[in-house]
């Protein structure tokens, strides 16, 4: 009767589009497994791993909706010092294969389709907090922090 209180709440992390060939994908990744099945933070050896479900996608690109949904939870300001979503080419990598640059969400998806080397990689996102960084292993580090410290009760 009283079991859902005792579970733990899950925050959803997915990483959507992981690329094995780029150093920063991979060291994001190892970082996500590693704080799911291992004391979080490393440091604290006491410390329990974090809760959350991780879904990895390797090399297909987010659909142009979710674009737009990542976009929206990345951390930009405009001139005014007013929020403002950043533009769809902040998701474009300056690889010397990448020949356009689209700045529409379906331009993006379309361009990553046929050259995986158009993303910036890793693509991470936590749907429940409504946060998300791209090609950034220290921002995959501040996600984790921030669920560390929900975990901790600090935040």
């Amino acid at each position: 009767m009283f079991k859902a209180f005792t579970r733990s709440i899950k925050t959803e992390i997915l990483l959507c589009s992981h690329n094995p060939s780029s150093p920063a994908s991979t060291s994001a990744l190892r970082l996500l497994r590693s704080a799911v099945s291992s004391p979080y933070p490393p440091s604290k050896p006491s410390s329990p791993p974090l809760h959350f479900d991780l879904e990895v996608i390797e090399n297909k690109p987010p659909t142009a909706d979710q674009l737009r949904t990542i976009l929206s939870y990345l951390p930009a300001k405009a001139p005014s010092g007013q929020s403002q979503t950043p533009s769809a080419d902040i998701l474009l990598s300056a690889h010397p294969t990448v020949d356009s640059r689209p700045t529409n969400p379906e331009g993006i998806v379309e361009l990553a389709s046929q050259n995986p080397n158009a993303l910036k990689w890793p693509i991470v996102v936590d749907w429940h907090s409504g946060r998300a960084v791209i090609g950034d292993v220290e921002g995959v580090k501040g996600i984790l922090e921030e669920l560390r410290k929900k975990r901790d009760g600090e935040a």
